[in-house]
């Protein structure tokens, strides 16, 4: 068998499904070795093997729990290997929380900060160190046009991924490192569904497909925008949720407290 030719790597966190499985897939097609991160293994390994066959690239397993501080220390060991350098990094992996902030256990609370705060930050500050020393990196960060509404703390999460983005593509793009924030609305992927959401909460023409969203923001990475809000509907989302006063942002009204 004819082994892949030497090429750029990027590693892709929650790259099974949904948005993570089409970076990975555009990225594999534009000729990336790829690095494929999620929790469950033998679709790790289903998901490498189509995308050897389908772009003859190598494409590297590693099963890791991104809320767990061994998977996390698995994930940063690997963007430290000068080795095998990473030239973009994908900060996909996430999850929802249905129901309202006191509902939650204070523990589904932590996980989901770390998924979408602390790891997301320890990933960026690990691959920074050799996309740095060679002068030359990509990170994108998949955060949320509910970053620009008040949403509990799944918007708060979010914004704290659009302004760490904005921050750092401003401090290193000036060192050859682009980092962008995208920021998707409402996208056909497993992510509702995990979530046990009802999908018809949104109008159809909210609904996007993760192709687009890809494409746009590596595009917009590429051509070293700090944000991308793909499609026009939502770029018009996103600009109105933040003339709006907070109130009329923050969703549906909840139950009255017990």
């Amino acid at each position: 068998m004819t082994q892949p030719a030497p090429g750029p790597t990027a590693l892709i966190t929650g790259a099974t499904s949904g948005l993570g499985a089409e970076f990975a897939r555009q990225l594999a097609e534009e000729g990336h070795h790829v690095v494929l991160v999620a929790r469950d293994g033998d679709r790790l390994r289903a998901a490498a093997h189509e995308l050897e066959n389908n772009y003859s690239i190598t494409a590297e397993v590693l099963s890791a729990d991104l809320t767990d501080d061994a998977g996390v220390a698995a994930v940063v060991e690997r963007l430290s290997d000068p080795a095998r350098p990473v030239e973009i990094l994908v900060n996909n992996a996430g999850i929802g929380l249905l129901r309202s902030f006191e509902e939650n256990t204070v523990e589904e609370e932590r996980r989901h900060l770390r998924l979408h705060v602390q790891t997301p930050l320890e990933l960026c500050h690990a691959a920074l160190q050799g996309m740095l020393a060679r002068r030359s990196g990509r990170i994108i960060n998949v955060a949320s046009v509910a970053a620009f509404a008040n949403r509990g703390t799944y918007s708060a999460a979010k914004a704290w991924q659009v302004t760490f983005s904005r921050w750092a593509n401003l401090a290193y793009a000036g060192h050859g490192v682009k980092v962008t924030a995208v920021c998707p609305g409402f996208t056909h992927t497993e992510f509702h569904d995990r979530m046990g959401m009802d999908k018809s909460v949104a109008p159809r023409w909210l609904w996007l497909h993760a192709d687009r969203v890809v494409r746009e923001g590596l595009a917009d990475n590429e051509h070293g925008r700090s944000v991308s809000i793909p499609t026009k509907r939502y770029k018009v989302v996103a600009t109105v949720a933040r003339m709006l006063p907070a109130r009329l942002t923050s969703g549906p009204p909840k139950r009255p407290l017990q």
